[in-house]
């Protein structure tokens, strides 16, 4: 908050004007950014029978919308998105951390070559990947595998993420290389050092990346409707669009699905919260 004040000019101000701007003003902040989310947690939980009527207090708590979330099969595919997510985001990080000690701690020709890709690949946009991606999950190459429709199909493509992988190796270009020589001086193979004196050191960079990649897979909408063949396999993004779209559902159905949908984005940053401020704070630092 004090940086806050230092950017608006209020640090300095003392008296009781300034103090009612303060208040005013970080009132403003917590209506802009919480009232929302309090909208939607109220609305989920009362009898909302028309959508343009959005409150901040409920008139009756009720469970009806979950209950008539179940018969719309929300929670199957809330469950499709947690299998998706977990295994993806367990895959990623694996992924990151092997791919930034290379990056990091190892030299070989093309290197640059390999950050000037993950940075291109950060840059296109996931329309004009859509037909090569679904031609490769078609027939998977040397493999000759089809992932159109199957959970692999939505796993594997977010196992490897640029910006993952770019903040674990400027992370880790950070760590101290005598701590890794004091280490092999000691015995310690090339693994041993790696999970016991580099990867616990980098556990702030394991919440960036954690929170990024858990939202970047979460959200994920576009792969998929490209793989997901049936309904039975929709993740919740792809639902709450056919929700949206049917004229039966109820505003009352759509927005408990919404509030489910959004609810794992915040107890993920809740979890990672210490890590990824460490993280964030450790980046600024060295930047």
């Amino acid at each position: 908050m004090r940086r806050f004040d230092s950017a608006l000019g209020l640090e300095a101000r003392r008296g009781p004007v300034a103090t009612a701007l303060k208040v005013l003003v970080y009132t403003a902040m917590i209506v802009v950014f919480t009232g929302p989310l309090i909208g939607l947690l109220v609305s989920a939980f009362g009898k909302t029978l028309d959508p343009t009527s959005f409150t901040l207090w409920p008139d009756a708590f009720t469970l009806t919308n979950f209950v008539q979330a179940a018969d719309k099969n929300v929670y199957t595919y809330l469950l499709n998105s947690f299998v998706v997510v977990g295994f993806g985001l367990l895959l990623q990080m694996l992924v990151s951390v092997f791919a930034a000690y290379a990056l990091a701690r190892k030299k070989f020709r093309g290197m640059t070559v390999v950050m000037l890709i993950m940075l291109a690949t950060m840059m296109l946009p996931e329309e004009i990947i859509a037909i090569p991606l679904s031609l490769v999950l078609a027939d998977l190459p040397l493999l000759n595998l089809d992932l159109i429709g199957t959970y692999a199909g939505m796993i594997l493509p977010v196992g490897a993420w640029g910006f993952s992988i770019l903040v674990m190796t400027e992370f880790m270009k950070e760590v101290p290389v005598e701590l890794e020589e004091a280490a092999r001086i000691d015995g310690a193979g090339e693994l041993r050092t790696f999970f016991t004196i580099i990867l616990p050191l980098c556990r702030p960079a394991l919440g960036v990346i954690g929170v990024f990649g858990f939202t970047m897979i979460w959200d994920q909408y576009l792969l998929p409707l490209i793989v997901a063949t049936e309904p039975d396999m929709w993740t919740l993004p792809i639902a709450l669009r056919s929700l949206r779209s049917d004229e039966e559902v109820g505003i009352g159905v759509l927005l408990a699905a919404s509030l489910l949908a959004l609810l794992p984005s915040i107890i993920a940053f809740l979890a990672f919260q210490r890590q990824f401020m460490r993280g964030l704070t450790s980046g600024a630092v060295k930047g």
